[in-house]
């Protein structure tokens, strides 16, 4: 899943045919069973990032092919074992390091980006991280991906759950490029085999439910085959958006030590105007990226880290024409730090979050806005956020991320990617080290959850502003009935109007329920 942004990572930035079969190389599983004795078996175990939780597995496996892949599945499905699958290892809760896990499949050696000709697209192994996407199609082609700004996240969960990112304004959502998938399935009788879906073959509803249908539902994905809805052509560097030459970016800091209540909910109402005003994707800010990272007070400061593509006709009047409708009305006004204009990669790769070397423990929340939040809610996040007493640490906070223009231009049942007709996305972000403090942090993230939407049962029920949550951000608190007062079900929240065709496509894909987790999608 798409990884958190730390905030102390962040304020670093100072400064057609159809295929049944597989057609990946064949490979033997060398490492054969990785059993707790074994050399490799803690950092396999210990990759995921979120220390709250770790797998103790019978044995884990590294997937090389999606030949690998078959036989592996196979193997745990005769023995009846309870299976994981690991990519980048950040998922936010206990999908993957489960204590119910028996066998773990880590994905992190399938990495390879090449071209398919047979497909006209992209293929990319479910184990490379964004990271490693993006340096391929670029060096490779000059396009990218509209993924997201934390390299270290690996493509097999983030892209099935939607996938978003600095880009998606102008380009949409990830899954808008994805043509194809293959997974390795399980059917009725328990035979594993591989399938590669695309949006045009006999099995366009595979596909269809890997645009948004969120990882660990319907198989093992070994491979995305990337290439842009309407796209036509041979032509590889015509087949996905082309990336730009160069970035523009600044980052407003705000001092905690100067920020009023005011002056806090004033700066937030800017944000979300200026977005409600310029979120079509004909808009000369489609480019623009300004996350609004706002962190405890214990960490001095907050900040706004914006990316602008230098291209675009007058782009550095519209940088300060942003900047200045940001600062309009805060007294005193934040500092402006002009970053300049830097090559696209270089620039890409200096603004990201980068990988923790000692991953921390973590709960996070999230949710989808149609439009800003109203003075209250906006009040409410200034008085968790300023309280010098609170438990949360300096590492804790909520980002506030532009998104829509693109992604609304698309239906809501075209993807299982239902929500586009939204503003920006809420990140809530609870981050600690000591174990100790578990129960303290974890009270904070849900207390200013429940805080935010007091209103609508303590979760994002989709209303006027709401448009409920990003399954690559899962928090099992919405299918708790303590935290979500509601009565709409999680699955609303996440899929809405789409979630009864992802159980129809579950009830055919995965008969079983081999593929499951706390928030999979139940068969019709």
């Amino acid at each position: 899943m798409t990884g958190g942004i730390a905030a102390g990572a962040a304020l670093s930035l100072l400064p057609s045919t159809a295929a049944a079969t597989t057609t990946s190389a064949r490979s033997p599983l060398s490492a054969g069973k990785i059993r707790p004795g074994d050399t490799q078996y803690q950092d396999l175990v210990l990759r995921g990032t979120n220390r709250r939780f770790v797998a103790k597995p019978e044995y884990a496996r590294v997937i090389h092919s999606t030949d690998d892949a078959v036989r592996a599945v196979q193997e745990a499905v005769r023995a009846n074992k309870r299976i994981a699958v690991r990519g980048g290892g950040h998922c936010f809760e206990d999908f993957v390091d489960n204590s119910d896990v028996e066998v773990l499949l880590d994905l992190s050696q399938y990495d390879e980006v090449t071209f398919d000709e047979r497909y006209r697209a992209f293929s990319i192994g479910a184990g490379a991280t964004l990271e490693t996407v993006y340096k391929a199609l670029f060096y490779g082609w000059g396009v990218t991906v509209p993924g997201g700004g934390c390299l270290g996240v690996g493509v097999g969960g983030h892209f099935s759950g939607g996938g978003y990112g600095p880009l998606s304004r102008q380009h949409g959502s990830v899954v808008d490029h994805l043509y194809g998938v293959e997974v390795v399935v399980v059917d009725a009788r328990g035979r594993a085999r591989s399938v590669v879906a695309t949006r045009d073959n006999q099995y366009k509803d595979l596909w269809w439910a890997h645009t948004g249908g969120g990882g660990g539902n319907f198989g093992v994905i070994t491979r995305y085959l990337m290439r842009t809805a309407g796209a036509t052509g041979s032509d590889p560097a015509k087949l996905l958006p082309k990336a730009p030459s160069a970035l523009l970016s600044s980052i407003l800091l705000y001092d905690w030590k100067t920020t009023t209540q005011a002056g806090f909910v004033r700066t937030l109402r800017n944000f979300f105007d200026f977005y409600e005003r310029h979120n079509t994707a004909d808009s000369p800010y489609a480019s623009l990226y300004s996350p609004l990272i706002l962190t405890t007070v214990k960490a001095g400061n907050f900040l706004l880290s914006t990316q602008l593509d230098a291209s675009v006709p007058d782009a550095a009047n519209l940088m300060k024409a942003f900047n200045a409708a940001m600062m309009a009305g805060v007294d005193p006004a934040p500092q402006v730090i002009d970053t300049g204009t830097g090559p696209f990669l270089h620039t890409t790769i200096q603004r990201s979050i980068a990988e923790e070397v000692a991953p921390s423990r973590g709960k996070y929340k999230a949710g989808y806005l149609r439009k800003g939040y109203s003075a209250a809610q906006l009040t409410t996040i200034y008085r968790h956020l300023a309280d010098p007493e609170s438990k949360a640490g300096t590492e804790s906070s909520v980002l506030l991320i532009p998104y829509g223009g693109k992604v609304n231009t698309v239906p809501p049942s075209a993807t299982a990617s239902f929500q586009r007709d939204v503003v920006a996305k809420m990140v809530l972000t609870a981050s600690w080290e000591d174990p100790a403090a578990d129960a303290d942090n974890i009270a904070w993230a849900r207390n200013i959850y429940r805080d935010l939407y007091r209103d609508t049962g303590g979760v994002p029920v989709p209303n006027e502003v709401n448009a409920g949550s990003y399954i690559n951000y899962p928090d099992v608190d919405l299918a708790d009935p303590e935290y979500n007062t509601s009565g709409v079900p999680w699955h609303r929240l996440y899929y809405g109007d789409n979630y009864p065709r992802l159980q129809r496509v579950k009830a055919t894909w995965d008969p079983r329920n081999i593929f499951r987790h706390k928030l999979s999608i139940e068969p019709a």
